[in-house]
C-alpha cells in the first residue's frame, strides 16, 4: 500500500504547525523524508513530535527530519583562523576510551542529514581515528599552493594527520610544540569554506591540544563524553575543570555504552548508572543523551560507515540524531540569551580561581 503523501502533510500541518513549518516531504519506497522550518520551540522536542506523527502512517518504516535555516553563529574575530565557519563544537574527554571519536563521527553524521553544512577534524595527532571511521583515504591538495582542501565523504569536509601518513601504523613521536603547530595548520591553512559547524574529535586529557585551541579560536562549546563506572568520571571531572579554567562553554554531556538491551528485553547497566548524569550536574550543564551498547555502531564504524549513515533507522542512529539536535538546541539557547564563549583566559591559581591571567596573544 502506497504511503499517502498528503495526509502525511496534514498531519504534521495540525500537530506541528505552530512550531514548524512543514517545508516538504519525500516519499522513497516506505522511509520518508520531512523537511521542517522551525519556528518555535525546540529542533529536539518538534523533531520528536514530527517523527511520531509520521511513524503513525501506514507503511512507514523509517522517518528522518531535516531542518532549513542555519540558526546562530559564534562572534568571530579578525584573526579567527576559521572565519568561514559558524560553529566550532569540541567533543572531548579527559579519559581514553570512553568512545569519544565514535560520538564525534556519528554525531557528526546526524549533524549533516539533518540539513546542516558540517566538517570534521580529528584533532587527535597520536591516534587519529577517523580515516578508519569514515573509510577514508587519501592525500589532501592544494589547488592555490596556499591552502589544503578537506577531503570529503557523506557530504562532510574531513581532515585527519592520518591522510598525511605514509605508514597508517606507525608512531607519531613528537613533542608539544609540534602539535601545537600541526593543529594550527588544521584550523587555518585548510579550505574549510563556509560551513554551520566544525565538529573537532579531541585527544583525551587536558593538554596541549586543548589548551590550543582555547587560546586559538573562539569556540561554541564543547560536548562532554564519558562512560557510567567511577573510573571513568573521576577523569572526566578534570576536562569539566579545565573547560571552566579556559572559559569554554559545556553544552552538554553525552554518556556513551550507558547500557544494553538483551534477546529478552532485560536491560543491563555493565559500567552502572549515573555516571553522565554527575558530570552534567557537575558542569550545570544538560545531559544530551544516554548511548547504548549495540555491536552494529563497531561493525559499521570498522567499515567506515557510521551508523548514523549506514543504519539511519535503527535505533541507535535515532539516539544520535537525538543528541544532535539536543546541542543544536544548546547551541541556539546560548545565542538567545546572549552568551557567547568569551575570549580565552587560563586561570593559573591551582584551583583557587583569584589569580587569573589572559592568555598572550
Amino acid at each position: 500500500m502506497a504511503i499517502a503523501k498528503e495526509e502525511i502533510v496534514q498531519a504534521l500541518t495540525r500537530d506541528i504547525g505552530d512550531a514548524a513549518d512543514v517545508r516538504d516531504v519525500t516519499v522513497l519506497a516506505n522511509d520518508v523524508t520531512v523537511t521542517l522550518g522551525l519556528k518555535s520551540g525546540s529542533r529536539s522536542e518538534i523533531g520528536a513530535r514530527a517523527r511520531a506523527v509520521v511513524e503513525k502512517a501506514s507503511g512507514v518504516k523509517s522517518v528522518e527530519v531535516r531542518w532549513v535555516g542555519s540558526g546562530s553563529a559564534r562572534t568571530i574575530g579578525p584573526d579567527d583562523p576559521m572565519p568561514g565557519v559558524k560553529n566550532v563544537v569540541l567533543v572531548m574527554s579527559g579519559k581514553g576510551g570512553v568512545g569519544k571519536s565514535t560520538v564525534a563521527t556519528n554525531l557528526t553524521l546526524a549533524l549533516a542529514r539533518s540539513g546542516c553544512r558540517v566538517g570534521l577534524l580529528d584533532a587527535d595527532i597520536y591516534g587519529p581515528s577517523i580515516p578508519t571511521m569514515l573509510g577514508i583515504s587519501g592525500r589532501p591538495v592544494s589547488l592555490d599552493g596556499k591552502r589544503i582542501e578537506p577531503l570529503e565523504r557523506f557530504g562532510v569536509k574531513l581532515m585527519s594527520i592520518g591522510f598525511l601518513l605514509e605508514d597508517p601504523k606507525a608512531a607519531i613521536v613528537w613533542r608539544g610544540p609540534m602539535l601545537h603547530g600541526a593543529l594550527l595548520q588544521f584550523l587555518k591553512d585548510v579550505n574549510w569554506g563556509d560551513l554551520d559547524y566544525v565538529v573537532l574529535d579531541l585527544p583525551p586529557g587536558t593538554g596541549d591540544i586543548s589548551l590550543t585551541l582555547s587560546q586559538r579560536v573562539r569556540v561554541s562549546g564543547a560536548v562532554i563524553v564519558t562512560t557510567p563506572q567511577a573510573v571513568a568520571t573521576d577523569d572526566v571531572f578534570k576536562s569539566v575543570s579545565m573547560c571552566e579554567k579556559v572559559n569554554i562553554p559545556i553544552l552538554g554531556v553525552v554518556e556513551n555504552m550507558s547500557f544494553f538491551i538483551d534477546s529478552a528485553g532485560v536491560r543491563h547497566e555493565l559500567f552502572g548508572k549515573g555516571g553522565g548524569q554527575a558530570v552534567a550536574d557537575q558542569a550545570k550543564a544538560p545531559l544530551l543523551g544516554q548511548i547504548p551498547i549495540e555491536t552494529i555502531v563497531r561493525e559499521w564504524g570498522d567499515k567506515g560507515t557510521p551508523v548514523v549513515q549506514a543504519a539511519p533507522a535503527s535505533s541507535i542512529a535515532r539516539a544520535f540524531i537525538e543528541v544532535g539536535e539536543k546541542l543544536v538546541d544548546a547551541i541556539e539557547a546560548r545565542a538567545a540569551e546572549g552568551e557567547d564563549a568569551p575570549a580565552p583566559i587560563i586561570d593559573r591559581s591551582g584551583g583557587g580561581g583569584k589569580r587569573r591571567l589572559p592568555v598572550a596573544k
